[in-house]
């Protein structure tokens, strides 16, 4: 009975110690396979900074596997295709394909899309605005390697002189091989997707004046501690202004059981009138911020806004169609997962269907310093609780290895 009991306290003890304080549901995906989940500010307010905390379950309670993804600006290829209006071969001599190009484009290169061949083949280009008259471009130009050990087609991408011609052909020298086949022309661009900060609203912004000491003062508090990664500033006068600013938050250092408070610099920037006023600041997680602009012997700057933003952050996951998922954060006692799929990140494709947590509910809310805590919230409740469950722990396991010498 009594390793029973012992398990029943462990299991009793961990459960206290280790649960997680916030819960959101994936939405439903659409199609099995990986998927990126956005981490909203509100989750990562009650996560850890370091996001160690965060569990997906499936509707089993079985941990799912993910990895973190810090969400930047993504690259994708696409083919544009060109009309081709003509392919003429003459047996054992050349073969020629002309090509019609965009209105009003500057080109240089042209990538071929041709079934596989072991041949070599050199060729020239020439440039018409009416298929009349043609101009040399490019010539004695040589393709190989026009083999793919996995694709039935490869893609060569060839180069010539910036030119304006409205037509372009490619001839190629068929004396001692057969024609290749060219199946499309055209060439490849890339579109980029900027992704964007996210903006943290301030629960509360204070401004205030020190004239004494020459100083505007901005006080700043979020309902709850924040990640910040960039601030920017709206400024409307004057014209013309330089001024000297300085982030900080306040800190508490304990010295022979007494507590002082002090300001500790997070980071410093020039307020100038040429500039955006946008600064990137090392990241910080931080409930309650201040803001001190040096004025000297000028009027101080009349602010419109100072904005707060966090870089957005994704967790890749593995997800079923026919599956319910819940996100689960905010224990402190959790450590940072290892899972085999973050030794695989970069075979997976950087642009993933999203899924959006919604539905997300917080057990114990967060309470500011003047809001009154709960007994059961208190550091020296939770040690009580640690040194109890330790004597314990301790109890058990003398009275379990005198059962044995009993027993032997």
């Amino acid at each position: 009975m009594k390793p029973t009991k012992f398990l029943l306290l462990l299991l009793l003890t961990n459960i206290c110690l280790g649960q997680f304080q916030t819960t959101g549901k994936l939405n439903k995906v659409l199609q099995n396979g990986f998927h990126e989940i956005r981490l909203s500010p509100e989750i990562r307010s009650y996560s850890k900074q370091d996001l160690s905390d965060i569990r997906i379950f499936d509707s089993k309670e079985n941990e799912v596997p993910y990895f973190i993804q810090n969400s930047t600006n993504i690259s994708s290829d696409s083919f544009i295709e060109y009309h081709i209006i003509s392919k003429k071969t003459e047996p054992k001599k050349n073969s020629a394909i002309i090509i019609e190009l965009p209105a009003v484009k500057n080109n240089k290169q042209l990538s071929l899309i041709i079934a596989n061949s072991d041949a070599v083949k050199k060729y020239s280009v020439s440039g018409s605005d009416d298929q009349k008259e043609w101009f040399g471009i490019s010539d004695s130009q040589t393709l190989y390697d026009l083999n793919s050990g996995t694709e039935p087609t490869v893609t060569k991408t060839i180069t010539y002189p910036l030119n304006t011609y409205k037509y372009l052909k490619i001839e190629f020298d068929d004396k001692k091989t057969l024609p290749v086949n060219v199946l499309k022309v055209g060439n490849f661009t890339t579109n980029t997707q900027i992704i964007s900060l996210e903006e943290i609203t301030p629960k509360k912004t204070t401004v205030s004046e020190d004239s004494s000491k020459k100083e505007t003062r901005i006080q700043v508090l979020f309902d709850h501690p924040q990640i910040i990664n960039q601030i920017a500033f709206e400024i409307s006068k004057p014209t013309y202004y330089n001024r000297h600013a300085v982030l900080y938050k306040r800190t508490e250092h304990k010295i022979k059981r007494k507590t002082e408070v002090y300001d500790e610099e997070i980071a410093s920037f020039e307020l100038n009138s040429n500039t955006k006023n946008s600064f990137t600041i090392p990241e910080i997680f931080e409930k309650e911020l201040f803001l001190k602009i040096e004025n000297e012997d000028n009027l101080p700057l009349n602010i419109l806004s100072v904005k707060f933003n966090q870089k957005p952050i994704s967790i890749i996951a593995d997800l079923n169609v026919n599956e319910n998922y819940t996100l689960k954060t905010g224990s402190e006692n959790a450590v940072q997962p290892r899972y085999d799929l973050s030794d695989f990140k970069n075979r997976i494709d950087a642009a993933l269907p999203q899924v959006v947590v919604s539905d997300i509910e917080h057990t114990s809310e967060m309470k500011s310093e003047n809001d009154a805590k709960s007994f059961w919230q208190q550091a020296w409740f939770m040690w009580i609780c640690i040194i109890l469950g330790g004597i314990t722990i301790l109890f058990f396991t003398a009275s379990l290895v005198k059962d044995l010498k009993k027993q032997n």
